[in-house]
């Protein structure tokens, strides 16, 4: 999973956060007259000849926008737009640069300061306590836009690099040199007025979601059928729903009893969306239970258990009342699916879900459905939404890949220095290589890993995975090289962009684009390489199908916070009955045609839902993006590509993609490769 942290994205956007606080303080709204707006951009004008009015406006309204009693009167508003308004170009551009220099000390600070809070919670070398959750909770940069209002800053940068909206940034997003770009930017940072008590609830609600996600290890090794029948190692441990997943993915290549194993990892998962999961076996190896008759048991005689108590979606309760709470803030983006998609993605939810349910509907999803139910020799089960056997490792014995890979990373310190020779194998030169590794460090991970990027140059981005006491089994190194891909996109981003408020992706897709493109590697770098003729059509349908199932799981997300939003009273239990049935909803129409079964829950089972909400859609833009860069890439210099691609920065989506490769950022090359490889392989 990617989690990239940038402190002020998060303070702007509030993109995974949340707490069950329920505000009924009215939001504090502007005291600025249009009179009195119309008289200083009637003045500034007229004193300021050869200005750009336009640009002057809309820096004044958005000045009077955020402007609140106690920041001063009319008349103080009037001296402050006259006394910083910066008319002359090349004092707007020494301004920008010391304002640029100043954001990345202090947000670079702010994350250096985070990083080192969560290292208890996030990493598998400290003893856990209940402290150091606390401290892991504390939102260290909550404070301090709401100081910049204070001192006036945010007003100086609000009135001279006011922000453009997502339809005035595509409409200028051909003519905009870099500087406008960097001035637009800049204007990004101060879009609303959000209370500090609201920030700090919010980074403590998102820590404890987290909390609870890295704690969600289901035993495995100790699920029995009804004949008490185990299929796992007693030792094996899985996290939900990542290492649920993954396993399942793994046993594709299992002919001895690979199905027995999905079928009961699927029902697992039922129960956990259900909450019929017995509370006493979450992260518990000291009791066995048959998750089909749902039963629990100690030293062989069967136990009371109780069931979860909807806990699965409190969490994503917390998180909607802490950022409903927000909303008044935001005039334009009133809704956090309106701040997460026009404002975080910058492509609207509704434009998300068309290009999504387009896709889901085409006729490419019941052919390739056909291929896959052929090449299984059985009727598709609904855990084959994740079918692994399009990729060169799903004929192989992963067990010999553990071997492999424990070998090579006994821990995460092996893994760390091998980084350089793993970017060599992908074309980069030494010295190139040394660069970039320099600037990545491996950390244990508690939990399933993630990337955590720098947000100042001299920081390093932080690979974070799960190794084993022996050793990096293959689905960690698979999850690793994923993670690398996003601190590769990282370091490039930041060190090689030409403006610091440039820094980063238009979203996070664009990093989860090259995550994967390095995970797709992975057999690679281990000297692993599949000769097939039909290699490529096979990727090609592996992409698709993996775009197929996470567009349902994305469909899901945002229609459940629709139904959130329709009904902001709900409770848990609620709210666990809505995102079952909207579950069976997308299933019934975009998946049962090509699986011939209805009412499945399955596309409910993602953490993300959880701590991360709203995010998925960055996967399923993901696979898009990945495969228009994949097919770029061919026949071109990889290392090259990828650092002239990602130093773009943050320009907008299909800028960026038009960019990068000439063409629109679309679903519709996927599609047509879809088509193309199905024919190759008939």
């Amino acid at each position: 999973m990617k989690k990239i942290i940038i402190l002020f994205s998060a303070a702007l956007l509030l993109s995974s956060c949340g707490n069950q606080v329920k505000m009924d303080k009215k939001a504090d709204v502007s005291a600025i007259s249009a009179k009195t707006i119309a008289q200083v951009t009637d003045e500034l004008g007229n004193s300021n000849s050869g200005t750009n009015k336009s640009l002057m406006e809309k820096g004044v309204k958005h000045v009077a926008n955020l402007w609140r009693n106690s920041d001063g009167s009319e008349e103080d508003f009037k001296t402050f737009c006259k006394e910083n308004y910066i008319s002359d170009q090349a004092e707007r551009e020494l301004v920008f640069q010391k304002i640029s220099r100043n954001m990345e000390i202090i947000t670079g600070n702010f994350n250096k300061i985070t990083l080192e809070l969560l290292k208890p919670v996030h990493l598998n070398t400290f003893e856990q306590h209940a402290i150091d959750n606390a401290f892991g909770a504390y939102s260290v940069d909550s404070h301090w836009m709401n100081d910049f209002y204070q001192n006036k800053i945010a007003f100086i940068i609000a009135l001279n690099f006011p922000p453009f909206s997502l339809d005035e940034k595509e409409a200028n997003a051909k003519e905009w040199t870099r500087q406008q770009w960097a001035y637009a930017r800049l204007g990004d940072y101060f879009t609303a007025r959000v209370p500090a008590e609201l920030l700090q609830e919010a980074g403590k609600a998102a820590a404890e979601s987290d909390v609870y996600i890295m704690d969600y290890n289901i035993y495995v090794g100790h699920l029995t059928d009804a004949e008490g029948n185990r299929f796992f190692p007693e030792d094996k441990v899985l996290l939900s729903h990542w290492n649920l997943r993954d396993e399942l993915k793994a046993n594709y290549a299992n002919k001895k009893d690979g199905l027995e194993k999905q079928k009961m990892i699927y029902q697992v998962m039922q129960r956990i969306i259900s909450q019929e999961i017995p509370e006493k076996v979450i992260n518990n190896g000291n009791l066995e239970w048959d998750p089909y008759t749902n039963l629990v048991y100690q030293d062989g005689k069967t136990i009371e258990a109780t069931p979860e108590p909807n806990e699965r979606y409190q969490q994503i309760l917390n998180n909607f009342h802490a950022n409903k709470a927000i909303d008044p803030y935001y005039p334009d983006q009133n809704t956090f699916i309106k701040r997460q998609y026009d404002g975080a993605k910058e492509i609207s939810a509704e434009a998300t879900e068309k290009i999504f349910t387009d896709f889901m509907r085409s006729e490419e999803t019941k052919k390739v459905g056909e291929l896959i139910q052929q090449r299984l020799g059985r009727d598709l089960e609904p855990f084959d939404i994740w079918y692994d056997g399009f990729k060169a490792r799903s004929g192989m014995d992963e067990s010999k890949l553990d071997a492999q890979t424990r070998k090579l990373y006994p821990d995460a310190a092996a893994l760390e220095a091998d980084l350089p020779n793993l970017l060599v194998k992908l074309g980069y030169d030494k010295e190139r290589a040394q660069w970039l590794g320099a600037h990545i460090a491996v950390d244990p991970a508690r939990g399933s890993g993630h990337a955590w990027g720098g947000a100042a140059k001299g920081q390093k981005a932080h690979l974070r995975t799960r190794i084993g006491e022996k050793g990096m089994d293959y689905k960690g190194y698979n999850i690793a090289v994923h993670e690398f891909g996003h601190n590769v996109e990282q370091t490039i981003s930041l060190y090689d962009v030409d403006n610091f408020v440039m820094n980063g992706v238009p979203n996070t897709a664009f990093t989860e684009a090259l995550a994967f493109i390095f995970q797709k590697r992975d057999l690679l770098l281990l000297g692993i390489h599949n000769d097939s003729p039909q290699e490529d059509a096979l990727k090609k349908l592996d992409l698709f199908w993996s775009a197929y199932e996470i567009m349902g799981v994305s469909v899901l997300d945002i229609r459940m916070w629709k139904w959130l939003y329709a009904n902001p009273e709900a409770n848990s239990a609620q709210l666990r009955d809505a995102a079952m049935r909207i579950a069976k909803e997308v299933w019934n129409e975009f998946y049962a045609p090509v699986y011939g079964v209805k009412d499945q829950t399955i596309l409910a089972v993602y953490s993300h839902m959880l701590n991360s909400p709203l995010y998925l859609s960055n996967y399923a833009f993901g696979n898009i993006i990945e495969f228009q860069l994949e097919q770029h890439l061919k026949g071109k210099s990889f290392p090259a590509e990828v650092d002239r691609i990602f130093k773009q920065g943050r320009l907008t989506p299909n800028q960026w993609m038009v960019e990068a490769t000439g063409n629109d950022l679309s679903a519709q090359p996927l599609l047509k490769a879809a088509k193309e490889a199905l024919e190759e392989l008939k």
